[in-house]
């Protein structure tokens, strides 16, 4: 079969080499894929770089996000165990975390729904208690991450204000329901966001981007706001000013989805449910950016490290339909 694999850390297009391996056979506990589409996530990235909180061993094989199938004949979404990642013919995942594909999406959108938008369910209901009529701030709106907090932002009644950068992300992030939707390279945020809210800033601030965006984020949150921290796609990690948080009396709030899988399992899968149900009626439907060869997989996971993509870049085996 065919496998892109990471024999030494470094940037993704320079390091992932395609190659003609072994299947590879499934360990206790464990179930083989058939690998239909592979979700590009920045762990993706991360991982090639040696900067992820896991590092397999090399040689490895990226790709944390799966629509696949099993060899019973299931369509399932995962996230692969590695270092058997997707980016290959076949993957292995825990046969505990499989979950079935929602009917309503495609192979590439299913790929994208599951890290996603586990992480904005939990970050905005578990996490932040996101209420109807409350004003959410979503960074990187455009992104992959971004796209799908603010999809569920508007499910759960909420004004939803998307900051992207460039016009064109701004057209993708009106599109996808934004109520307001900032241009950082062009406009303030800050002051856009104090107008828009009479003063009193974003009740809820997701934030995958950390850096500058951070900075933004505590000077635009509301008396008693969130500030969820998902993740640091700028490369810059913030050191929040804990006075400043008192002072204003706002939280700062972390969140690793991946945890809930070990802490809360059940969770995991009443979320599931319920984002089955929200694809089903069409208030959810992943932004697949590109669908892209398996060829051109090294230089999809090199663009999103770049951060020059918009919604999730999904890539495909050979010969699948586009």
């Amino acid at each position: 079969m065919q496998a892109w694999r990471v024999h030494e850390n470094g940037e993704p297009g320079e390091v992932m080499r395609c190659e003609e391996v072994d299947r590879p056979t499934p360990g206790a506990g464990q179930v083989l894929l058939k690998v239909r589409a592979t979700s590009v996530n920045f762990p993706d990235a991360l991982l090639c770089r040696g900067q992820y909180q896991v590092r397999p061993p090399l040689p490895f094989t990226p790709g944390v996000e799966v629509c696949a199938e099993t060899e019973d004949g299931r369509r399932v979404i995962a996230t692969p165990a590695l270092p058997h990642g997707g980016m290959a013919t076949y993957a292995l995942a825990d046969g505990t975390t499989v979950l079935p594909a929602p009917e309503a999406l495609d192979d590439a959108e299913a790929a994208a729904l599951h890290i996603g938008y586990q992480t904005g369910w939990f970050g905005l209901h578990r996490r932040a208690a996101l209420r109807e009529g409350e004003t959410l701030l979503v960074h990187a709106a455009a992104g992959g991450v971004g796209s799908a907090a603010v999809q569920l932002g508007k499910a759960a009644g909420a004004t939803v204000i998307g900051v992207t950068g460039g016009p064109e992300k701004a057209a993708v992030a009106r599109e996808l329901g934004c109520d307001l939707v900032i241009d950082r390279h062009a406009e303030d945020v800050v002051a856009v966001v104090k107008e828009a809210t009479g003063g009193r800033g974003a009740d809820v601030i997701y934030d995958p981007v950390g850096g500058g965006a951070y900075a933004q984020s505590a000077k635009a949150v509301a008396f008693e706001g969130r500030i969820v921290v998902v993740g640091f796609a700028s490369g810059s990690i913030p050191a929040p000013a804990l006075n400043h948080a008192l002072v204003k009396n706002y939280s700062i709030l972390g969140l690793h989805w991946g945890l809930y899988n070990v802490k809360d399992r059940a969770a995991v899968l009443r979320c599931h449910e319920t984002l089955t149900e929200y694809a089903a009626k069409g208030l959810i439907r992943p932004l697949v950016g590109e669908r892209v060869p398996f060829a051109e997989a090294a230089d999809a996971v090199q663009r999103v490290a770049d951060g020059t993509t918009t919604g999730r870049l999904v890539v495909l085996p050979e010969g699948a339909a586009r």
